[in-house]
């Protein structure tokens, strides 16, 4: 018997077995339980959750701290004449222009680089280190310290406000960023990445930067309104201080808000790490900022027999500032105390470099950066929760002085060579009539009538 197959049939047969098969194998691998992950595979996904934690936090940080420059500018604006407006917000936005180019050409080498002698880095320029360590982290780390940087540069623009040429403050600008900053900032902070200066192998401590930061701008600061002199009618012919009332405390009270936000990002953020260790520095800055502005208060109602408001505003700032070193080496309670000392400190600061000094700084910002990050520093060593250590005071102490000698010195130089040269003070006829027009051309309020003078 003769059996004929059917071509159709059989390919048919075939297709059938074929995905009963794999319906088959397919089921049996679902009843195979994976491989029981490693020891080593567990570590390696938790270092991956970590290093992505620590990138997201570093770089969240750095936007709080970035977006104080827009406290900074608000401030000083606030704090000052009507006229100058345009002037102050167009100097605050240069700061971190320029500080972003200075930093990233030569900035931050000199800061972070490879620092055999420990006074300055060598090298990773223009970010070269990527080429040869292809880490990424780099670029996080990078912008979290720019941030800084310029900080430190605008400082200065509340204490030269009014009467500054607007190229002779670009050219400090650029300087700062590029060379004074960074260069102190080598000698306690180097070892964060490549370097590790000589105050930091004392053990130096300046957690987030009341020295390293503030007090270099506020002693620039103090420098460059000694070399400027005073504004037009701020002494009488007796060389007594009168008050040039500032444009906006509305103003000036949205900067301090705007700075008092951005601090969670500057004092925490320096962490660098997701970890627990922000939420203790979070309440430490918070409390001293509060009590800051209560001692500020108190100080200046006893003394001017009124709840002043500026001064308040700038004992916020100077607790801000102070507990900026000590933040992560100091108690809650201890926070409360340095913050409420700041705030007396900067009401007595302020009136002492104007009335004794006569230096007029229309912001404090000498009082509230360079006098309370150097008070903050020394903080650092008071009330250290370790214990208290004279040898750590005096290592404490010998930062605070070579910051102000460094920034001071190097600062008074600059602005006498920017007088000889471009120039540094504009006309008495363009500071009359105010920078906005002069400097600029442009009016912020063209709206309004302006009458001061």
């Amino acid at each position: 018997m003769k059996i004929k197959f059917n071509r159709n049939l059989i390919i048919f047969i075939c297709l059938l077995l074929l995905n009963l098969v794999g319906i088959v194998y397919a089921q049996e691998a679902q009843t195979t339980p994976p491989p029981e992950p490693t020891i080593s595979d567990l570590v390696k996904k938790i270092e991956t959750v970590q290093k992505n934690a620590n990138f997201v936090w570093t770089l969240v940080a750095a936007f709080f701290v970035f977006f104080m420059q827009a406290g900074f500018a608000m401030v000083e604006t606030g704090l000052t004449r009507a006229k100058n407006a345009v002037n102050i917000m167009m100097k605050n936005l240069m700061d971190y222009v320029l500080g972003s180019v200075a930093f990233f050409f030569i900035g931050f080498g000199l800061m972070f680089g490879t620092n055999p002698t420990g006074f300055i880095g060598t090298d990773g320029f223009m970010l070269s280190d990527y080429a040869k360590d292809k880490d990424l982290w780099l670029f996080a780390f990078w912008m979290f310290q720019v941030v800084f940087a310029a900080t430190s540069a605008t400082i200065v623009s509340g204490a030269m406000a009014e009467r500054t040429k607007f190229i002779a403050y670009l050219i400090y600008s650029f300087v700062i960023s590029a060379v004074i900053y960074p260069i102190f900032g080598s000698w306690c902070w180097g070892g964060l990445y490549h370097g590790k200066g000589w105050l930091e192998k004392m053990g130096f401590i300046d957690f987030a930067g009341s020295t390293v930061v503030h007090s270099i701008g506020g002693w620039a600061a103090l420098a460059g309104a000694i070399v400027l002199g005073p504004r037009i009618g701020k002494f009488d012919a007796s060389g007594k201080p009168k008050a040039i009332p500032g444009h906006s405390i509305t103003l000036a009270t949205l900067g301090v808000f705007i700075l008092w936000f951005g601090w969670f990002g500057f004092n925490p953020g320096s962490t660098t790490v997701a970890g627990g260790d922000a939420a203790k520095i979070a309440v430490n800055t918070n409390l001293a900022a509060a009590t800051g502005g209560l001692g500020a208060l108190i100080t200046a109602w006893i003394l001017f027999k009124k709840p002043e408001a500026t001064m308040s505003l700038n004992g916020v700032l100077a607790g801000l500032v102070a507990i900026t070193a000590p933040c992560n080496n100091v108690s809650a309670l201890s926070s409360l105390i340095i913050g409420f000392l700041a705030g007396i400190i900067v009401v007595i600061s302020v009136l002492f470099i104007e009335k004794v000094l006569k230096v007029d700084d229309p912001v404090g910002a000498v009082s509230v950066h360079g006098v309370c990050g150097a008070f903050g520093t020394l903080c650092a060593a008071i009330f250290n929760e370790a214990g208290f250590s004279m040898q750590l005071l005096y290592v404490q102490a010998l930062g605070v002085i070579c910051a102000f000698l460094w920034s001071f010195i190097l600062c008074f130089i600059l602005f006498k060579i920017i007088a000889l040269t471009v120039g540094l003070r504009v006309s008495k006829e363009e500071e009359m009539e105010g920078l906005d027009i002069t400097e600029h051309g442009n009016i912020a309020y063209p709206d309004f009538v302006h009458t001061e003078k």
